[in-house]
């Protein structure tokens, strides 16, 4: 069955935005240190992975918003969704994954203790990530209980996870020394908040009207 223009015009602006978040995260990543073989271990790779995994699920807030107000319903197979979803999924298991793996190899042993030990006083900032890591997980179980009346819950506490991990990419991120890369950064807090407060407005809107 073919798709409307609008539904193919927004299905570019997806992969438009995946491509153009990927991108710029890599510059952030890239322009912040200097990279070459013999540096690029796991303790060079693990920020880019938390980057491009924060980024494109910035992407699903904000595309989710603006589908909203093209009044496009979300298909049953939305290829964007599945393929950043699942790519997040991964990223956000290997990126704490790869920052311990260093600490091990370098003697410093299992968190918390190691995270005191190589971040000192902006440790609490790395134990943040990690509880918004177990939230973000907790997101694989919507297909199962999504439709129960307490998920909503859940929605809120991710939108808790995603302040957290905004924060703690702006105290640990090297990238976001960068003036360019703070402003993209914030940037993108801002639109995800927009995004937030217009999917509150249109739900309200959508509450009153069913209790005409």
């Amino acid at each position: 069955m073919k798709s409307s223009p609008r539904l193919q015009r927004f299905t570019i602006i997806e992969w438009t935005t995946g491509g153009v978040i990927i991108v710029v995260m890599t510059l952030g990543w890239l322009l912040s240190r200097n990279l070459s073989l013999t540096t690029l271990d796991e303790f060079a790779i693990f920020p880019l992975l938390g980057l491009i995994a924060f980024g494109l699920m910035w992407s699903h807030y904000v595309l989710g918003s603006l589908r909203r107000r093209m009044n496009l319903a979300k298909p049953e197979r939305d290829t964007y969704w599945g393929v950043s979803s699942g790519l997040v999924l991964a990223l956000i298991v290997l990126h704490p994954l790869l920052l311990n793996y260093g600490l091990i190899s370098d003697g410093l042993g299992l968190p918390p203790a190691s995270y005191a030990e190589a971040y000192g006083s902006l440790a609490p900032y790395l134990t943040l990530g990690m509880i918004c890591l177990l939230v973000f997980l907790s997101y694989e179980f919507k297909r199962w209980f999504g439709k129960k009346s307490w998920w909503r819950v859940v929605d809120y506490i991710q939108i808790a996870a995603m302040i957290g991990i905004f924060v703690h990419a702006l105290m640990l991120g090297q990238e976001l020394t960068q003036p360019w890369f703070l402003i993209v950064w914030w940037l993108l807090g801002v639109t995800l908040i927009m995004s937030w407060i217009y999917n509150w407005y249109e739900d309200n809107k959508m509450k009153e009207k069913s209790h005409e």
